[in-house]
């Protein structure tokens, strides 16, 4: 009962970034269906590759099945992206169902991360596993990290939330117990014990950033000075 739909390479330097143009569209299909949270996977940053700022891809999941849903909320995603499509900037969307994510798209989306891969070997992918997929405008360059993030974000342990529950909203210092009330599932120290209670605090005063892992989103923390700092993780 997913959907994933992975959106790549929407910006400019000083435009809107992926991650907050995939966080709009998912407050658009928030409202038609369950949205459980908009991921973050890193790229390969290399001189071969053009990039805006961080070479990363940004991917929602949806709580959706079937064909006809799977149609509707990619064209979403397509029409969103082209009615505030800016130049220079080399979009990608693709879509699929959980299920259908394959073995070689995995590792195509970990490739990705150490190498510098090829829209034929995007689109061939994509064509022999039926995956929806479509470059939207510029070099359409983005169909690469599109399809990597869908490999990605299906093993559900890679990247970070950006958007998950209501935790996004949470910036400065919060008790366990408020973290867990906003849509984290476990809050734990990098060395693996496991925090019940206590006030997180993040860095630099910005929102707090929980990792997916086995499916679960984590806020990893370190202890300094008794207390205790959110540990932002790629």
């Amino acid at each position: 009962m997913t959907i994933l739909l992975a959106i790549d390479d929407t910006d400019i330097k000083g435009s809107r970034g992926t991650g907050r143009v995939a966080r709009s569209i998912a407050d658009a299909i928030g409202r038609r269906f369950p949205v459980a949270g908009v991921t973050r996977h890193q790229l390969l940053v290399h001189p071969d590759i053009p990039y805006t700022s961080h070479n990363s891809c940004a991917v929602i999941e949806v709580g959706a099945s079937g064909k006809d849903n799977l149609v509707q909320l990619f064209s979403l995603a397509c029409q969103a992206i082209r009615s505030d499509f800016v130049t220079g900037s080399d979009p990608g969307v693709a879509a699929a169902e959980f299920e259908a994510i394959s073995p070689a798209m995995v590792a195509f989306g970990k490739d990705a991360q150490r190498a510098v891969l090829t829209q034929r070997l995007a689109r061939d992918l994509a064509k022999n596993c039926n995956i929806l997929l479509e470059g939207l405008g510029g070099t359409e360059d983005g169909v690469i990290g599109a399809m990597a993030g869908l490999g990605l974000a299906s093993t559900r342990n890679d990247g970070r939330f950006i958007q998950v529950g209501s935790v996004r909203g949470l910036t400065g210092p919060h008790s366990v117990e408020e973290l867990l009330n906003a849509g984290i599932d476990l809050v734990s120290t990098t060395d693996g014990r496991i925090i019940a209670s206590g006030m997180v605090w993040n860095p630099q005063d910005k929102s707090t950033k929980p990792c997916p892992v086995n499916g679960r989103a984590v806020l990893f923390v370190e202890e300094r000075n008794g207390c205790y700092t959110a540990v932002r993780r790629d």
